[in-house]
This record gives C-alpha cells, structure tokens and sequence, in this order.
C-alpha cells in the first residue's frame, strides 16, 4: 500500500512510524523547508505517553522530559492553597503527565520516522489532492491520502469542508525558561490580572510559563516588545513566578498566540483523501489533551488500516465510531473550561469536569 501524508507534526511523523513499521511505503510531504517548529513546551497526559511507548520513543521522550503525578494551586502571592495526585491516564505504570520542550518531541518522532523507512519530503507542498499533484509539478499515486497538516489545513479546503477554527478569546503568552528548584509540577494561579497563570517543567533544568488574558491584536508588538509586555503582566505574581520574570527578557523564547477550537462533523473522509489531527479537531490547552488526541488518531487508523489492509469506507467508518465522540468531549470540555476561565461563577466546575474527563480517557481508544 502507496499512503501519502501531507505534515510532518506530532500527527503526521506518528502515522508514517506505525505505517512503514508494518511494511507500507509512505511519503510524508511537509512544506517547511526545515525541521524548525514554533513554542515553548508542551505538557503530555498519561494517554499520550501510552502511545509514544507503543510507537518505540518513550525512553527518549522520557529522557528529555520532565514526569510528575501532582497537580497545584497557589496564590498571587505565591502561597500554596492546594496539590493534589493526578489521573494516570496512561495506567500505573507511565507517569500522569510529562512536560518537555515541543521542538525536542518533535524531533524524536522525526527521527524514528526517518528509521522506520518513511520518506521525508521537506519544502514540499501538495496543491491537489485528486490527484495528488506537488508544488514542483510532480504527481503522485496514492491508495490513500491522509491530511495531518493542522489546524489551517489545505487539505481540509481540497476536500470541499469549509469548517474553521473559531477564537475562544483567550490570548496566551507562552516564555521558555530556566526551571526553578521549586518548580516539580504543573501549579496555576487563579486570580491577578490574568485569567489564569501557570508552568510546567520541561527538564530538569527547564520549564514554560504561560499567562492566559483576553485575547487582543497583539500583531502591532515587534518581538522585541514580547518581554517587556509578558513582564508587565508577570509583575503581580510571586512565589516561583519570582524567579521565571528574571528569565522574561528580549532574549527569551517567547509567543503569543489566540487560543482557537475545531471540530469537523463526521465523515473526515472523501474518498481515499481523509484529515485527522488538528485537521480535524482542535481545542485550547485547557485539558492538555491535544496532542494526546492527535496521537490517539494515528495509532487508532494505523490498527485499523493494518488488520483490514485497505483504505474502504468500512475502515473510515469504524474511524469515525472509535474516534469522533471522544475528540468531541476533548473539544467542548476544553471549551467549556477556558469559558469558564474567562467568565467564573457558581456553576465553573472545572476540577470536576477535569476529573470526569481523564477517568474517561483513561480508557483505551
């Protein structure tokens, strides 16, 4: 079997592992011209690291990663108001989550891409997918093309499926840096001028911060300005935030971007051409599911497509069933917690609906 994806993301490099594992000749088609990827970190629930265990990465996930099982509030001022142990997602023998720097996930799935026998083809686009043309003119037969290649996705557009991403309203500012001693865990405050702060330890000697406010045009700020405005925001908060503002300067890794959500109806499929991943369903990181979604996707559709051995819509199909309710709870939950973020009131319940949340994906996809 000829599979073509289209992104070279978290998606795209874990169906090309499963797929030339089993033996099928895979094209990954990726229109960067480097492997260069935008952020900071990226925090991963115990379902995420269950399927980078079955793709063959955990040891060097781990290895660059920094895992813990608790969870913390803390004041504007620092003090601790409550920690307690996360869900294992992943079951009792992965941790709760793992935070790690995006760039250094990323990779690592390249790398185990490139040695399972996927061909990589960098600062290719694809302009056609039936049939499959490419931005240097060539032409491709495919038994299957698969759209990983996120959230604007044009292989959404080809298809004809003309959902969007909608803003949440939430802006998200986002700094790599160094990781205070005191700093194990995810830890949030609630409370000060943002609608939410927090960290998360990507190694032992790094972590990324994040400050959640409404979101606004920020597009007039040169990234020079970055710092001095995330700064501004930091000032109220202390406790470990005393030390991350030191790390707040024009030399730091820092972004800023909208929080979006996406969810395409049922089917994802046209034809043999089907999107998955961020193409398909998109959610702010307010449950830090996304990528363990993304990566649920491709080890899902890669047992299916090995055990029926042809991309038919029997396959697409049973899909769909295995996959489509349970990225739809990730995407309203998600929602439902950053509105209430932004608007709280008697009826927020957002521990509750975390807690319901990842006892439900605690469950096998």
């Amino acid at each position: 079997m000829r599979v073509l994806i289209v992104g070279g993301g978290i998606t795209g490099t874990s169906l090309a592992i499963l797929l030339a594992r089993a033996g099928m000749t895979v094209d990954v088609a990726e229109r960067r011209p480097e492997w260069s990827v935008l952020g900071s970190g990226i925090t991963l629930q115990g379902n995420a690291l269950r399927v980078l265990r079955e793709l063959g990465v955990w040891d060097q996930v781990r290895s660059k990663g920094y895992a813990f099982d608790s969870v913390a509030i803390r004041t504007v001022d620092g003090r601790l108001v409550t920690e307690q142990d996360d869900v294992r997602t992943g079951g009792p023998d992965l941790p709760a989550t793992l935070g790690m720097f995006r760039p250094d996930l990323c990779a690592i799935l390249v790398d185990a891409a490139e040695r399972a026998g996927a061909r990589l083809m960098l600062g290719t686009t694809v302009t056609s997918v039936d049939p499959v043309r490419f931005s240097d003119g060539t032409t491709g037969d495919y038994d299957l093309v698969v759209g990983a290649d996120g959230i604007n996705s044009s292989v959404r557009a080809m298809l004809g499926i003309d959902t969007r991403p909608q803003p949440v309203g939430i802006g998200a500012w986002r700094v790599h840096a160094r990781r205070p001693k005191s700093v194990e865990r995810t830890e949030f405050v609630l409370g000060g001028p943002c609608y939410l702060a927090g960290y998360c330890p990507t190694s032992e000697d790094t972590l990324y911060a994040y400050l959640l406010e409404e979101a606004q045009d920020r597009t007039s700020l040169a990234p020079a300005e970055y710092a001095t405005a995330m700064r501004a925001l930091a000032e109220p908060y202390g406790g470990p935030w005393d030390d991350i503002k030191q790390d707040i300067t024009g030399s730091a890794l820092i972004n800023y971007t909208w929080f979006e959500s996406l969810l395409v109806e049922r089917p994802w499929n046209r034809g043999n051409v089907i999107i998955m991943g961020d193409a398909a369903h998109a959610c702010p990181p307010t449950l830090a599911q996304g990528a363990a979604q993304c990566l649920e996707d491709a080890l899902v559709f890669s047992e299916l497509l090995r055990e029926r051995g042809t991309a038919d819509e029997t396959l697409f199909d049973t899909f769909m069933e295995r996959r489509f309710d349970r990225v739809r709870t990730i995407v309203e939950g998600s929602v439902q917690i950053a509105h209430w973020e932004m608007h709280p009131g008697p009826d927020a319940d957002i521990g509750g609906l975390m807690g319901r949340i990842a006892v439900a994906m605690s469950d096998r996809p």
